[in-house]
């Protein structure tokens, strides 16, 4: 049963022309036959996965040089968990899309590629062609934690779900019960507020007004006019937050420039819509009159880090002060009323990160094997090594039941911060990784009570996941036609924002703005998302 299993998967990939068989060669990688004495090595549940250890290789992206994976506690201790050897080949993150890329085009890829962030339009190209191997019956028999994800969670489905109908690849999830991870408002000094005996701004109006204060008030008392009322690592940050306060992004952020028009119930494209233009024109407002850090267009991450490590930001956009900069006393900024009476926090995504983390090639042997090594990282067991790592040795267990990272992570004694000391041990940070995040098991800056705080103060104005779109997919011909209208799109969107915002366009240019838009491939653009939409509805 399990042979006809295995090739059931196999023949689904007809799609292209190109056959993938269990008994023949594959799409891209030449597949031996395999026997089925091989099933025979392999238990069902419970560990070890397999009886007699098996090797697999497998190709990856990480953050931190200083670890190698080959030697990493992590992937020693599950190898004896498993009997399943992984035989590492990292590259830097920085490196990793040309490395990947290359691998692929010229077949010498490995059996697995893991945390390789392989884009949606790789995705369908290769699993149709018969390089990434079909993972809807291996995950129906094979990866019960996985599959009641996407039982509990109709949209994780969905998402990876490719036009094909197969699932290619395993994704990072971040748990829907964890907002932290999914969405955040800006945060505010509280104290520069007490001082200038101000109360949280719930409009726009007050919130220019608040901005005013702190910019002439003098709230840090030094008698110098050095506090910069807002600032952020770009201004797409606060861009999101406002579209929420003029009913925009009402369906989340994962498809970028597209929501739902609430009149005529079809798509909207956002950058065209005039709703968007009273956003930069209130943006255009705040940093005319010196209340947006005059160089948040242009200044690097090192450079609005230092900065923000000085307090000298009233309101600030990213990641907790608390965690990154070292700044107490920040709080969450509340969500903003704006002139239509919408006050929602529409920024927010889906429960779905990178689809392309975990990918079994053609030229696996024992993909069985491989998705259950994948499947125990999403159990609570599975995220808890994967984040905490290992008891008295990264983490010690309070009698609360909480888990907390050694003093060795938290005070490393080398000087390391805890990225960098986790990393030691553990791959999680950075980001790149299949799994699932959880509240209980994560203490990045997402994890800590104020970010809770922060997220639970903005709750009853933040989309409910029933309102929430994944990021639609695309047919291999839809994706190549919209990527060329995406690109230049997107770059003439970033462009006239950036203009429309410092005045070096003015307003009465918006009708042309929109013109060369659709001049652009818009209306072909809407299109393409149309049907993806209507592909999405019914599945």
């Amino acid at each position: 049963m399990r042979r006809r299993a295995w090739c059931s998967l196999a023949l689904s990939v007809t799609l292209t022309g190109t056959l993938l068989s269990a008994c023949g060669g594959g799409g891209g990688g030449g597949k031996a036959e395999r026997d089925d004495s091989i099933l025979d090595n392999l238990n069902e549940t419970g560990m070890p996965i397999v009886n007699e250890p098996i090797t697999m290789k497998a190709f990856a992206g990480k953050f931190f040089a200083s670890a190698d994976w080959n030697n990493l506690m992590l992937w020693q201790e599950y190898e004896k968990m498993t009997n399943l050897h992984m035989e590492w080949d990292t590259v830097q993150v920085e490196t990793l899309t040309e490395k990947r890329n290359l691998l692929l085009a010229g077949g010498d890829y490995p059996e697995l590629l893991y945390a390789t962030a392989v884009s949606k339009p790789d995705l369908i190209r290769y699993g149709t062609e018969g390089v990434f191997l079909p993972l809807n019956d291996l995950i129906e028999e094979y990866a019960p934690n996985f599959k009641k994800l996407m039982d509990d969670y109709p949209i994780v489905k969905k998402g990876i779900t490719m036009p094909d109908g197969n699932i290619y690849s395993f994704p990072t999830i971040r748990d829907p019960e964890f907002m932290a991870v999914r969405t955040r408002t800006p945060w505010m000094k509280k104290e520069w507020l007490d001082n200038l005996g101000l109360q949280e701004p719930t409009t726009l109006d007050e919130f220019y007004n608040v901005l005013k204060q702190i910019k002439e008030g003098d709230p840090n008392g030094n008698g110098q006019a050095d506090e910069i009322p807002y600032g952020a690592l770009g201004i797409s940050q606060l861009l999101d937050f406002l579209k929420g306060s003029f009913g925009l992004n009402n369906h989340g952020t994962a498809n970028v420039h597209i929501d739902e028009d609430p009149e005529t119930k079809k798509l909207r494209f956002i950058p065209a819509d005039p709703r968007y233009k009273e956003i930069l024109e209130y943006t255009n407002k705040l940093y005319s009159e010196g209340l947006i850090d005059k160089e948040i267009l242009s200044l690097k991450t090192a450079e609005f880090t230092a900065r923000a490590s000085e307090g000298v930001y009233g309101f600030v956009s990213n990641v907790n002060p608390e965690s990154i900069f070292n700044q107490q006393g920040y709080i969450g900024m509340p969500v903003l009323e704006g002139p239509y009476g919408d006050r929602k926090n529409t920024a927010i995504g889906s429960p779905l990160g990178n689809l392309g983390q975990f990918i079994i090639t053609d030229k696996n042997q024992n993909p069985e094997a491989a998705v259950r090594w994948m499947d125990y990282f999403y159990s609570d067991e599975g995220a808890r090594m994967f984040f905490m790592g290992f008891k008295d040795v990264t983490y010690k267990e309070q009698p609360s039941g909480e888990l907390e990272y050694t003093d060795e992570i938290i005070n490393n004694p080398k000087g390391l911060n805890l990225d960098q000391a986790v990393s030691q041990y553990l791959i999680w940070p950075g980001g790149y990784y299949p799994g699932i995040i959880k509240h209980k098991f994560f203490k990045g800056a997402e994890g800590r009570p104020s970010s809770i705080e922060n997220t639970t103060k903005a709750l009853p104005y933040t989309l409910k996941d029933e309102e929430i779109w994944p990021a639609f997919n695309f047919t291999t011909e839809e994706q190549d036609e919209l990527t060329t209208i995406q690109s230049d799109l997107d770059i003439f969107i970033e462009e006239m924002r950036d203009k429309f915002i410092t005045g070096a366009a003015s307003f009465s240019e918006w009708d042309d703005y929109v013109q060369k838009m659709e001049k652009m491939g818009l209306e072909r653009y809407m299109k393409i998302y149309e049907t993806a939409y209507e592909r999405y509805q019914k599945q």
